[in-house]
């Protein structure tokens, strides 16, 4: 049986870790190399990096701190933010990354995705997804959650997979940083219509939450998190013991 992955989020803004709420409200809380040094060293399987004001800003994301922070890793590191090229697809990969996450930069150009497989291999492109409920619809939002594209979030995927994307990260901004638990509705519906691996991103309070995910939702195989590895709430190496006790494969 496949492990599931634990994934622990680096949100960086300004050249520093920061966690909010919905997307708003954001906080410091480290510095990012010094936080993926400790969790590549206590057990996460991958890392995301994500410059998460890199869109909106209108700017390239910040290449001196990723290449600090992926010289010091020895996990899979997955970085996003201001990606709108294939030539930002190879700057990132030579700072060290392994795998680049796309966003705003698919949803204005969607054969960005297709020319990035096509270049560097389905399993280096990964699409990050920000949806959030509106008017009963689940729907994605560009540049941090700021901007609603109109965009119906599970037809969005589809197509995106079906261009060359080899991994989905479902970020649910209804479920951010509240801490309730993930968006097993939504993240269902993305498991019925892709087969690839599939992230879930947003919600996660406590270790029950991950319990919760990976036997609901057995499509998923990787759950993120931020606010609670980041502040001590919950320790990876605690969580997947709970996991192994659930009888959900992880690596310890």
């Amino acid at each position: 049986m496949i492990t599931k992955r634990i994934i622990p989020c680096l949100d960086v803004k300004d050249g520093r870790v920061v966690k909010g709420i919905n997307f708003k409200g954001l906080n410091d809380v480290a510095s990012p190399v010094e936080l993926a040094e400790y969790y590549s060293s206590c057990g996460a399987d991958e890392l995301v990096f994500y410059d998460i004001t890199a869109s909106s800003d209108g700017r390239k994301l910040f290449t001196d701190i990723l290449t600090e922070t992926a010289r010091r890793v020895f996990i899979p590191l997955t970085v996003g933010g201001g990606i709108n090229s294939v030539d930002d697809f190879d700057r990132v990969l030579k700072c060290g990354a392994d795998k680049v996450s796309v966003n705003s930069g698919a949803i204005k150009d969607p054969s960005l995705v297709e020319k990035a497989a096509k270049l560097y291999g389905s399993q280096c492109v990964v699409l990050s997804a920000d949806i959030k409920r509106v008017d009963g619809e689940f729907r994605i939002f560009a540049k941090g959650g700021r901007e609603d594209t109109g965009l119906e979030a599970i037809s969005w995927i589809k197509r995106c997979v079906d261009l060359g994307a080899g991994e989905i990260v479902v970020n649910s901004i209804d479920t951010d940083g509240v801490k309730k638990g993930f968006d097993l509705e939504m993240l269902k519906q993305v498991c019925d219509v892709v087969n690839v691996p599939v992230i879930a991103s947003g919600g996660a309070g406590a270790i029950e939450d991950f319990i919760t995910l990976f036997n609901s939702v057995p499509g998923v195989d990787a759950g993120l998190a931020a606010s609670i590895f980041h502040f001590g709430e919950v320790q990876i190496k605690d969580l997947k013991l709970e996991m192994k006790k659930a009888g959900i494969p992880s690596r310890l």
